[in-house]
């Protein structure tokens, strides 16, 4: 039975999308199958992995609104192991076609049903919101990863997040646990990197994440090549970073 990651904070620029793609692709360099699913309108996920998002005719949008298998959406990516569920612009208009049906909470639970069992780790890249998007993947997640930029405004928005997981937890989905927090774009030189940790760890303890990403100018670059940064330069700050989250994870799941 593969885990369905979903990653998620309401706030831009914290590096979701980027620790979507390169968990993934660690994920899969140590042998895991691992599905990607992208459940942003921006489609970065999908464009960051070398897929051509003007193309896509198959993706979230179809699965969600149920015209479509997941299987018949799924593409191979660049990185090894690892197949992806592309996003397309359309997928904006989903949350309100989801509005007015029956279980619209569920339509990501349904749907991945099928493929659940095909995989190690399904990874979920969320839209910066709490909209109806952002909570079907929560309802079909079995945890969250939720990234946090170690700067000033880090926290701002963490309570509310916490809140609305708490409710889905409550109302939607009861197994739903948090994996971790995140702490990204870190840079040992700035007094407030290293406050902002300090602050994290104090606060949530053991919630947070061994790893820390590190502020690293390839992760910034991969993206432009449709490459995941283990595949762009494997001997990169970054990569070691995200190989190391990726080993944190197999050996909390091992438990």
């Amino acid at each position: 039975m593969g885990k369905i990651i979903a990653i998620a904070n309401q706030k831009g620029g914290v590096g979701k999308t980027t620790t979507s793609i390169n968990l993934a692709a660690s994920l899969g360099v140590l042998e895991q199958k691992v599905l990607l699913i992208d459940a942003d309108p921006q489609a970065n996920a999908s464009s960051g992995l070398g897929i051509d998002v003007d193309n896509v005719e198959i993706g979230t949008y179809q699965i969600l609104e149920h015209s479509n298998t997941p299987e018949e959406a799924i593409i191979k990516s660049t990185a090894p192991n690892v197949d992806v569920i592309p996003a397309h612009i359309d997928l904006v208009a989903i949350e309100i076609e989801l509005v007015d049906k029956e279980n619209r909470e569920y339509m990501f639970k349904q749907a991945l049903a099928s493929v659940k069992d095909k995989y190690d780790y399904i990874i979920i890249d969320c839209a910066p919101s709490l909209g109806l998007l952002t909570l079907n993947a929560l309802t079909a997640a079995d945890s969250v990863v939720i990234p946090i930029q170690c700067e000033y405004f880090a926290l701002e928005g963490l309570g509310k997040l916490l809140n609305t997981i708490k409710s889905v937890q409550k109302i939607h989905n009861p197994e739903l646990d948090i994996e971790g927090l995140l702490l990204t774009m870190y840079d040992s030189r700035l007094r407030l990197s290293n406050q902002v940790v300090e602050e994290v760890q104090k606060h949530f303890n053991n919630m947070v994440f061994e790893t820390i990403i590190q502020r690293n100018t390839k992760l910034s670059e991969a993206p432009s090549y449709g490459e995941s940064i283990i595949n762009y330069d494997a001997t990169s700050k970054g990569a070691a970073n995200y190989l190391s989250l990726a080993h944190e994870i197999i050996k909390k799941n091992a438990k």
